[in-house]
């Protein structure tokens, strides 16, 4: 059977705080974007079903967000695997997560982990308490998380275009002054093109989206925790995440540190 394929912003829900928040940030995203919402609620077998709350925040958004459309999807199965299998058709999955600093943190033991291993789509994770921003939050730079040993078009392409959306700046976080872990100090001049690199991987969206303004960090100390500091001050930081088959969601120390830390929604890019 051919699967039809309708592109919308999805959104994991079930009652509790953080998947709240993730909904209005969700619904502001997909306003943005001209794409439908989805309120994806996920009942497992034999637990309790929480559909009706999906229903009554479906009708909310819709009243706050006039001429988006939203919509209340229940499936029975279990979450991980009935969120990544949907996540396909999604243009974004949109998951909430725990604040900074609690218990079991983001991805001990979640949903979350599990959806990021089976996924290939971009994520966003909104804390809890983040999903009501004024207009001037909204405005705040998206920050990005860049490898210049391993840069990935996608990536770069979705934190531009995010940026655009918002009407702010891209500030880019990479390390080009230092040395890729396990390199020999011979290395020289792999080191010098590091250096040098930035302007040229950067160069096709500063064409295609010349509005942007773009303020590079390049690090001397560690890039995770660069990372969280710039988003007490970011409406979004974006990150990448190595596809590899058989190893599940690949997350370096960078993406670990920023997800487990970082008070700004992240949204997790996919990339080979």
């Amino acid at each position: 059977m051919t699967r039809t394929v309708t592109l919308c912003v999805t959104v994991g829900c079930d009652g509790s705080r953080a998947s709240r928040a993730a909904a209005e940030w969700a619904a502001r995203e997909a306003r943005m974007l001209g794409l439908p919402l989805h309120l994806l609620h996920v009942r497992e077998p034999d637990h309790p079903s929480r559909a009706a709350w999906s229903g009554d925040t479906a009708d909310a958004l819709a009243a706050r967000h006039p001429g988006l459309d939203v919509r209340a999807v229940q499936v029975t199965g279990r979450p991980a695997d009935v969120l990544a299998d949907l996540a396909r058709d999604a243009a974004l999955l949109v998951l909430g997560s725990r604040a900074p600093g609690r218990v079991g943190g983001l991805l001990a033991g979640s949903v979350a982990h599990a959806v990021l291993a089976r996924t290939e789509r971009p994520v966003v994770l909104v804390r809890e308490g983040a999903g009501h921003h004024d207009d001037t939050e909204s405005r705040m730079p998206v920050a990005l998380g860049l490898d210049l040993a391993h840069p990935d078009a996608r990536l770069i392409g979705f934190a531009f275009a995010a940026a655009a959306r918002r009407g702010t700046t891209l500030r880019i976080v990479h390390d080009g002054d230092r040395r890729p872990e396990g390199e020999p100090p011979s290395a020289g001049p792999r080191t010098l093109r590091r250096v040098l690199a930035p302007g040229a991987i950067l160069r096709p969206w500063r064409e295609k989206l010349p509005d942007v303004p773009v303020a590079e960090e390049n690090l001397c100390g560690t890039p995770g925790a660069h990372l969280v500091d710039l988003s007490r001050e970011a409406s979004l930081v974006v990150i990448g995440r190595q596809i590899r088959a058989g190893f599940g969601a690949r997350l370096g120390p960078v993406a670990h540190a920023v997800l487990h830390r970082a008070t700004a929604p992240v949204a997790v890019i996919p990339h080979v």
